[in-house]
């Protein structure tokens, strides 16, 4: 299948759903149409009945055609040889939707060192009218070459969209933004070197509207894109990820601070990192606009002395992140354990709690779901005479949601931290981190930085839509991985965090109704209070500052059987309910699989 959508159409992926003979309905999400144009090719169950698909405004299928699955098989086994043979095994094992999504990795996936190619199958021209906006555009210019101006001056002049002045600024240090902006609506910072496509100013003021800022997607100078989510403040002020394709409407340049921008070769991204401290609206076009001619530099530090903020710049491994305050004294967090049996896990994961985590103030609840090993037993009797723990029965089947509820409603902190039985603490301060973020007004859920027991990457936050549902991006990729525009280096925004370590203020976990213990017993109550806390207005926040061991459900086991068919039943609730969610997961780009985990193209 093909589709086709216009610049301006929402970023909401497409949906196939296939009705089958027995009556079940299977829903597939496509791949959303970022450049103008997107292809998906799927398995179709040889018992479909009907086929619908859901479109968004501005969208819409222009071709339909048909391949075998011998033949899509042999193009796997030419491309990627290793997922054939994975497809062959998962057959004779029955999995039929591993089948799916392997085959799908081996033929409809692009890695992003291939964007050029994949790029130019899939852009389509802008047809569209963009109001009229006077635009100022500065070519900030600390290039000995005049050729770096002439490329920039040239596309500028190119451009479809009328603008009010061009000018190029020069020398040591640059001044405050409301003299860069002039008498003009709406302004544009470049450097020497930046190309704009022709359409890129008309693009991006058909998309500012009455928001404070609107950017685009861009391409550096290795070729490598550089595909961004939507607005995403915390990312934003960290990485300065917005960039220089960029629109700053007039009444956000009014309310920066009037203090200088600094060094030349600096002032655009602090021009960014204050804009993005004022920002109240950004509107993200995802579509690639520029080619960029330097890697951004990112004065964050200097920036936010500028703004008198309370948060510091802190130097982690040699990036620059986000602190936030912590009072004095530290709030109580209660650290809520739901387990059962299982001595190796539950003394590992106490043990570091209360003897390996530097944090002032903690409360230990155990929520036990009828251990009955004596090893257990007497180890909840040693950890009672420590007044800072809590063992809370719970003689009922399980339900991990239930258990959480529980141990909340026994808990008396004011910031309740969920562990699973299965966490081993790596570092000492990991709680301090995830207190930071839970007591901001306006963050919900924060989550951390979870390592498999070899230390590759378990958790680096949940993409929502990812393998149909939900999932955990880059899992298995080595513990440094920055991730792509270097995310998984600094704290963030994300749709949801997995509740093997998830910090909320109890104030909002009442505010929710806690987890959903009827919907969502075992699987998905995570992402489901995470995704409610956002509709609440609370944002989740993952933070690699906070960084533990995670033996991912060892204490649970693999889900076949009649634990296979819980889980689908969950999933099938899981997707009724947020759907529209997993069509669009704002800070996972479009144009960027949900078949694999590691941000390739699709």
């Amino acid at each position: 299948m093909t589709f086709v959508a216009d610049a301006m159409a929402p970023s909401r992926r497409p949906l196939l759903r296939v009705r089958r003979s027995d009556g079940d309905a299977q829903v597939l999400v496509l791949p959303g149409p970022a450049l103008g144009l997107a292809h998906w090719i799927g398995l179709i169950p040889a018992d479909a009945v009907d086929i619908l698909i859901s479109t968004s405004p501005g969208t819409r299928l222009i071709r339909v055609g048909r391949r075998s699955e011998a033949g899509v098989l042999l193009e796997c086994a030419w491309r990627r040889p290793g997922n054939a043979a994975a497809v062959l095994l998962a057959r004779v094992r029955g999995q039929g939707r591993r089948v799916r999504d392997i085959l799908r990795g081996g033929v409809a996936v692009t890695r992003r060192t291939r964007f050029a190619a994949w790029a130019a199958e899939r852009r389509v021209a802008f047809t569209g009218k963009a109001p009229h906006l006077p635009i100022r555009c500065i070519i900030l210019s600390d290039e000995p070459s005049a050729d770096a101006q002439a490329q920039t001056q040239a596309s500028l002049v190119a451009q479809t969209y009328p603008l009010a002045t061009v000018e190029v600024m020069s020398g040591a240090s640059i001044g405050s933004p409301a003299e860069l902006l002039g008498d003009a609506a709406g302004l544009c910072l470049l450097r020497a070197g930046d190309v704009l496509d022709p359409d890129a100013l008309a693009i991006l003021a058909a998309s500012l509207g009455t928001a404070d800022l609107a950017y685009a997607d861009e391409i550096h100078p290795d070729g490598l894109p550089r595909l961004k989510p939507d607005w995403s403040p915390d990312l934003a002020l960290a990485t300065g990820y917005v960039g220089r394709v960029a629109l700053f409407s007039r009444t956000l340049v009014e309310r920066l601070p009037p203090a200088p921008l600094g060094p030349i070769a600096e002032a655009a991204e602090a021009f960014g990192i204050l804009a993005a401290h004022a920002c109240r609206r950004a509107v993200h076009c995802p579509r690639p606009l520029a080619t960029v001619s330097h890697k951004s530099t990112h004065p964050l530090g200097r920036c936010l002395a500028a703004l008198g903020s309370s948060v510091q710049a802190v130097e982690r491994g040699g990036v620059t992140d986000l602190q936030w305050p912590l009072p004095d004294p530290a709030p109580l967090a209660s650290v809520i354990i739901p387990s059962r049996d299982r001595i190796d896990l539950i003394s590992v994961a106490c043990r570091g709690v209360l003897e390996a985590t530097d944090y002032p103030a903690i409360e230990l609840v155990v929520v036990d779901n009828g251990s009955a090993d004596p090893a257990v037993l007497a180890f909840y009797e040693e950890l009672q005479r420590d007044h800072r723990v809590r063992i809370v029965p719970y003689p009922h089947p399980f339900n991990f949601a239930a258990m959480v509820n529980a141990g909340v409603q026994a808990a008396s902190g004011q910031v309740v931290v969920l562990l699973n039985n299965d966490i081993g603490v790596r570092d000492s301060g990991w709680l301090r981190e995830m207190v930071r973020q839970a007591i901001r007004p306006d963050v919900g859920a924060v989550g951390a930085k979870l390592l498999f027991g070899d230390g590759k990457l378990q958790h680096a936050g949940v993409v929502v839509g990812l393998a149909g549902r939900a999932g955990h991006l880059l899992r298995r990729r080595p513990a440094d991985t920055p991730g792509h525009l270097g995310q998984l280096r600094v704290a963030h925004e994300v749709s949801a965090v997995t509740a093997a370590c998830l910090a909320v203020s109890r104030e909002k976990y009442q505010a929710v109704g806690g987890f959903d213990a009827e919907s969502f017993p075992v699987d998905f109550n995570d992402v489901d209070f995470c995704l409610r806390l956002g509709a609440r207005g609370y944002k989740t926040i993952w933070t690699p500052a906070a960084e533990l061991f995670h033996f991912e459900s060892v204490s649970r086991g693999p889900s076949v059987g009649a634990k296979r068919e819980r889980f689908e039943r969950e999933a099938a609730r899981f997707t009724e309910r947020w759907l529209e969610v997993i069509r669009h997961d704002p800070f996972y780009h479009p144009a960027l699989s949900l078949t694999t985990f590691g941000e390739d193209l699709e």
